[in-house]
């Protein structure tokens, strides 16, 4: 069967905290898509740890590099300037949907230049469809580049900083827009639906970010190693968990905690744990990610605000017993008791006894370990999630959409 060619946009690709992204790239190309990737800024040094971020990186298209030489820009809008009509009606859909104030309506300029230079690339290219994760600046390029040049495009919203600027960013614009959205949560969705009207409402799928559960090996689960994956910024709550851990080293004198990534909290936060049995790792690849949790005994993200973060995934495909936050899509991944540990944000005390009650019993960490890893493999493997992406592509191309918000589980 030969399968649509996509490309995929989003702000910065690949970021080393966005591997669920190029995972499903991957995912989709081996599903026989020819896939071409496309990044607005150009990724920063520090976000290329691995072989597949430089390999994606030396391939992706970058819009604001190519925008810089007048040649293409100017002749790339000259190419949409043949089809009048079309042009001045996408302009005035970057006039008429740009954020309050002076500085909106030149961003959204800025975002209509650039719009025309991806246009012109994707048709040179000889895509059929674009994708946009990250519903932000990146989509607003993308809805302008189907406007201009009448591609349909889809994207995938996650939330949660989308869903405090929903007028910002335009969310009911792109969602009337696209061809489907494609949700991450049930929660992620009626955010969507607060804002957009309900004549959209049925072409808003969830399709989760997946993992490949075959990368992670079972873990140990009898020391007393905590670790933490994740930015390290206000959200993520990690204040919270070096105060929790102050409370149990007395008490649990071989416990230490690991941090994976970084931030612009990184310096007061190391500040913050002198004298902790704390490591600070930086960012690190998808495999060295994979050893990490191998290596771990509980996995713990104390954030106050998420969509459904993929690591998460990947600690319980790892049967890493994970103690999580009660927020947001959270619960529809983490099932309290079951498949890990839910608990208050910004709870110390919930924390600390979550974490000592782990620490205390090996057996309900196993038990949940496995039962995670299970809830992994029927919902959240990527390959799974990409073939109903791929289904929701085709589909609505061909003018016979899928019905439903997720496919039918198999029996």
């Amino acid at each position: 069967m030969t399968r649509r060619k996509l490309a995929y946009l989003t702000g910065e690709y690949p970021r080393a905290s966005d591997t669920f992204i190029q995972r499903e790239v991957a995912a989709l190309r081996a599903l026989g898509h020819e896939v071409e990737t496309c990044t607005i800024r150009t990724t920063g040094a520090e976000h290329l740890v691995g072989p597949e971020q430089r390999a994606e990186h030396a391939s992706t298209f970058k819009v604001l590099e190519a925008c810089a030489a007048p040649l293409t820009l100017i002749r790339a809008h000259l190419r949409w300037m043949r089809h009048p009509g079309r042009y001045v009606s996408a302009l005035a859909l970057a006039w008429r949907s740009a954020p309050k104030g002076l500085k909106g309506r030149i961003y959204n300029l800025i975002y209509f230049l650039e719009s025309g230079v991806l246009a012109a690339h994707l048709q040179d290219r000889g895509v059929d469809h674009l994708h946009n994760h990250i519903a932000k600046a990146s989509c607003t390029v993308a809805m302008l580049a189907s406007a201009l040049s009448g591609l349909r495009y889809s994207f995938t919203i996650h939330g949660p900083d989308i869903f405090f600027e929903p007028h910002h960013w335009r969310i009911d614009e792109k969602a009337a827009r696209a061809a489907f959205v494609a949700c991450i949560s049930n929660y992620c969705r009626s955010q969507l639906m607060c804002f957009a009207d309900a004549d959209h409402w049925d072409r808003f799928h969830i399709v989760h970010c997946g993992v490949e559960p075959e990368r992670y090996a079972p873990a140990r689960h009898d020391g007393q190693h905590l670790l933490f994956v994740g930015r390290l910024a206000g959200v993520k709550g990690v204040p919270v968990l070096l105060e929790a851990l102050e409370g149990l080293v007395d008490t649990h004198p071989d416990l230490h905690l690991t941090l994976i990534g970084d931030g612009p909290d990184r310096s007061a936060l190391e500040a913050r744990a002198a004298g902790l049995p704390v490591r600070f790792l930086g960012y690190r690849s998808q495999a060295e990610v994979a050893q990490a949790l191998q290596e771990a005994d509980i996995f713990v993200l104390p954030s106050f605000a998420e969509g459904v973060p993929v690591v998460l995934m990947e600690a319980m495909a790892a049967e890493v017993p994970v103690i999580a936050t009660q927020i947001a899509g959270i619960p529809e991944l983490v099932r309290e008791g079951e498949t890990g540990c839910l608990v208050p944000p910004g709870d110390v005390a919930a924390l600390r006894a979550a974490i000592a009650r782990m620490l205390t019993d090996s057996a309900e960490r196993r038990a949940m370990g496995n039962l995670a890893r299970r809830q992994v493999l029927d919902a959240f493997d990527v390959a799974n999630e990409a073939a109903w992406l791929s289904e929701l592509i085709e589909g609505y191309a061909s003018g016979s959409p899928p019905r439903g918000k997720r496919p039918e589980p198999k029996p």
